[in-house]
């Protein structure tokens, strides 16, 4: 495929997004042909997905100018009804955030099938074995009894499939993916490219790529861009912009990758966190008056340290947050036992339980679902200190958040100004995230459950935060369970690896020999799916 496609599906002309005097998108130019997968990399905040917003319309307040060209048509100037019509048959898209993108009071199947039934007209009947067709191609088990569940019953990389799901429900002619793949495993983002693959083959669909994965746009698409603050500072042939990056920004961005930071544990170092034969069950009904047990976590021992980093690794649905989730009190376990500092977990009453809260803090994949929208920073971080700090006066709470959002990044002399009293909104995705780490830390807490944290956020950011957290690691003598699908990111944070696969644990080592010589034969499968080998 040349550089420039001769008939492009879409062209987009010197596009311009200006939110009051600050223009995010600066006379931004690139086109799509048929078939065709085009990525928009950049760094959290660079315009990459308010550039793919512009194209169906969908940014509020905002004032664009420029041509977006769609099959010869300017959807500038297309009236509102028809970009209706176009948004989710010809054009579809799927979002980054799946938590907020889903709506939470209706089942994941009717959301899907109200796309087909609008645009294609399909019987409730026949748009229900639609949907279930399309969480089955997208990788979901059991898509028969996951059709009829909300998406809070889902974890992150299925309510992630389910979002696929629907923007392919009524095979668009192009497809805008903003970050498709954040919240998946390696093992499910390959079946997910390979169903893209298939589409494309089929329908001659055209991709819109926004990620930060650099190795998934190395591999999977045909041409790249690269944006900076707005302005789009390289384009080409994705083979040609790896192998000689032209302008300094894309050559940075090139070499951002996670750094091992690990350092070797005292010989001494007391075990923290103990799980002794551990297992979480649940109650799936199947009838009126029958259910099955679904075995979410079998029978898993492990032990923490002080100081240690204990990566968690396997699919979406594995087990590895309802793992994290029993160990912080937050699921109920079926059998087995969980100690905090020899104090048990499981066991606990109301009362103790809740003093043990501030010992154990977690930072969830999330942020701007974890994140209240109604609530400043100020009152986030906060927040914990009011309950567990009622002897502190509200200055030295005050002082004390301050502190904590200087040691994240966010301070004034991080050139942040009036952090206190700003909104989540308002933040970018790396920002949010530090956010969540500040709300942890700053009870000062000896366990931090940390997961994928940096999951959302692009390369570059990914990297800062990961500094961040060995710091605050090393700093305060923190230990932490990090759960992840990024293998990268595991390799470069834990001292061990657990490797769990349908709720069981199939493997667990020191980090480094563990990736060097995987013994079973699922851990081999999933370092060759990250190119890891």
């Amino acid at each position: 495929m040349s550089d420039v496609p001769d008939r492009p599906l879409l062209s987009i002309e010197h596009l311009c997004v200006r939110f009051g005097d600050s223009e995010v998108v600066r006379d931004v130019s690139f086109q799509i042909a048929p078939g065709e997968k085009f990525a928009l990399v950049g760094e959290s905040g660079s315009g990459k997905s308010v550039t793919a917003l512009s194209v169906l319309r969908l940014v509020d307040a905002a004032t664009t100018t420029g041509r977006i060209v769609f099959d010869g048509e300017d959807l500038m100037l297309r009236p509102e009804p028809k970009m209706q019509a176009l948004r989710g048959s010809d054009i579809g898209m799927i979002f980054q955030e799946p938590m907020t993108a889903l709506n939470p009071l209706y089942r994941v199947g009717n959301q899907i099938s109200e796309v087909v039934r609008l645009h294609e007209g399909l019987s409730p009947a026949a748009a229900h074995e639609r949907a279930v067709e399309l969480l089955r191609r997208t990788g979901i088990p059991e898509p028969e009894r996951r059709v009829n569940a909300y998406p809070h019953e889902l974890s992150g990389g299925q309510r992630q499939r389910a979002m696929i799901a629907m923007a392919l429900a009524c095979k668009p002619r192009l497809l805008i993916c903003d970050e498709p793949t954040t919240a998946l495993d390696v093992t499910i983002q390959a079946q997910i490219l390979d169903l893209l693959d298939e589409l494309q083959r089929d329908m001659g669909m055209a991709l819109l790529f926004i990620t930060h994965d650099l190795n998934l746009v190395r591999r999977f698409t045909h041409r790249v861009g690269v944006m900076e603050r707005g302005v789009l500072v390289e384009t080409g042939l994705t083979a040609e912009v790896f192998a000689q990056p032209r302008h300094a920004y894309t050559r940075r961005l090139l070499a951002a990758k996670p750094q091992r930071n690990v350092l070797p544990l005292p010989a001494d170092a007391p075990v923290l966190l103990r799980m002794d034969r551990t297992a979480v069950r649940f109650r799936i009904p199947i009838g009126w008056f029958r259910h099955r047990d679904f075995h979410a976590v079998r029978d898993t021992t492990l032990q923490l340290r002080r100081g240690e980093t204990l990566g968690i690794v396997g699919e979406s649905g594995s087990g590895k947050t309802t793992l994290g989730m029993a160990l912080l009190a937050l699921q109920p376990i079926a059998s087995g036992q969980i100690e905090l500092g020899g104090q048990r977990i499981d066991t606990a009453d109301r009362a103790t339980l809740r003093r043990m809260r501030r010992r154990m803090q977690v930072v969830l994949q999330d942020p701007f679902a974890s994140l209240s929208p109604r609530m400043t920073v100020g009152q986030i971080v906060g927040e914990g200190l009011a309950l567990h700090r009622p002897d502190w006066s509200a200055d030295e709470r005050r002082e004390r958040v301050l502190a904590m959002l200087d040691e994240v990044g966010l301070g004034e002399r991080h050139g942040v100004t009036g952090v206190l009293n700003r909104y989540p909104h308002e933040f970018s995705g790396g920002q949010r995230q530090r956010i969540a780490i500040a709300r942890a830390v700053v009870l000062q807490p000896e366990l931090l459950v940390l997961d994928e944290p940096t999951s959302a956020l692009d390369v570059s950011v990914q990297q800062q935060v990961l500094a961040l957290l060995s710091d605050l690691q090393q700093r305060h003598g923190l230990s932490y369970l990090f759960i992840s699908h990024d293998l990268a990111v595991i390799r470069a944070m834990a001292h061990r690896v657990m490797v769990m696969k349908d709720g069981a644990v199939v493997e667990s080592g020191e980090t480094l020999a563990l990736f060097e010589t995987p013994q079973a034969s699922y851990t081999r499968e999933l370092i060759a799916a990250a190119h890891l080998v």
